[in-house]
């Protein structure tokens, strides 16, 4: 029967088994760095003329968390606006460019052309419910952008047509309205309005309203004027003040026509217009793909599909109004 004979012990040198353990113990015992742990969060800034309204800032996260970024884990978001003073906004822009973040959030017109002009490099996702982005120059095509922009843009002055409409409806012998809004930011739509007031038979009354100040002053104009009802265009500072505004036109007893469902909810008389919210999340999505290696020139520009019609009837029975059936029946939203 054949043998075998056990190895004999490897023999090592004591100095190299020593240096062998010492190594090995080093290796397991150096702390593990920041960068090893954990990784490096990406930096996304938030521009506004107003602060972030909280339910949309929610959803425009829940967006950004579709593409894996979670606030406070793989994503820091800082937020700059310039605390509804129009004349600050560039400023506020461009101290938040030299925060250096991957992918800027502007939020409305004034904020997207400031994001702008501070920067040529830093991708800028906008939502804006005003603007033409191709006219601006900020897109060659909606399909294909091909720029640093891109984001929802709504660019449908032809919507406040549809306000005069749906006022008609309510009111069938209106014959004086006043317009509220930003000349400038609202100028498209301020056109637009005024062609379908001749269409209608209607005299207009223009009010300027870019400031909380100027809003207020605008809506105690127009009941000292008598006039029959208002049309507040969109803007990121009437958005941020719907609650305040509808207060304001139901005390001084003015029917009142808003983009944001959030303005009816409020106590406005009427809104018809996007979903604002959906549009955040969009935005949300998109600043998560750009994050995740997408380029902001090969995002479409995406416009809103849907449009809701929300009525809040207490609001009419408090102004002495009756909704009509057939207008009551077309309603995505009716506050008792």
């Amino acid at each position: 029967m054949r043998s075998f004979a056990l190895p004999r012990r490897l023999w090592i040198p004591a100095r190299w088994a020593s240096l062998t353990i010492s190594l090995a113990i080093s290796f397991f015992a150096v702390p593990l760095t920041d960068a090893q742990t954990t990784a490096k969060k990406v930096l996304v800034g938030v521009l506004g003329i107003t602060p972030s309204v909280p339910a949309n800032h929610e959803v425009f996260k829940q967006g950004l968390a579709q593409l894996g970024y979670t606030e406070g884990q793989q994503v820091a978001i800082v937020e700059k606006h310039a605390d509804s003073e129009p004349a600050r906004l560039a400023a506020v822009a461009a101290d938040l460019v030299r925060s250096k973040p991957d992918v800027i959030f502007a939020r409305g017109p004034a904020a997207v052309a400031a994001a702008v002009r501070a920067t040529a490099a830093i991708p800028i996702v906008a939502v804006d419910l005003e603007s033409d982005p191709v006219a601006l120059g900020y897109a060659k095509t909606l399909a294909r952008p091909g720029g640093h922009v891109t984001g929802v843009f709504l660019d449908l002055p032809e919507l406040s047509a549809k306000h005069l409409q749906l006022f008609r409806e309510i009111v069938p012998s209106l014959s004086r309205v006043a317009l509220v809004g930003d000349s400038v930011g609202n100028a498209a739509q301020y056109r637009a309005t005024e062609r379908a007031a001749k269409t209608f038979k209607l005299q207009v009354q223009t009010f300027e309203g870019r400031t909380p100040t100027e809003l207020d002053a605008a809506l105690e104009a127009a009941r000292r004027n008598g006039v029959g009802g208002v049309v507040i265009f969109s803007s990121p500072t009437v958005y941020g003040n719907v609650a305040r505004i509808a207060t304001l036109a139901r005390e001084k007893r003015l029917p009142t026509v808003a983009l944001f469902s959030e303005f009816a909810e409020a106590g406005g008389l009427l809104s018809y217009g996007p979903n604002l919210r959906e549009a955040f999340r969009r935005c949300g999505v998109y600043v998560g793909k750009i994050l995740s290696g997408a380029k902001p020139s090969e995002l479409p520009i995406e416009r809103p599909e849907k449009f809701e019609l929300v009525i809040n009837a207490r609001t009419a029975k408090t102004l002495g109004l009756t909704i009509p059936d057939s207008l009551l029946r077309r309603a995505d939203q009716i506050i008792q």
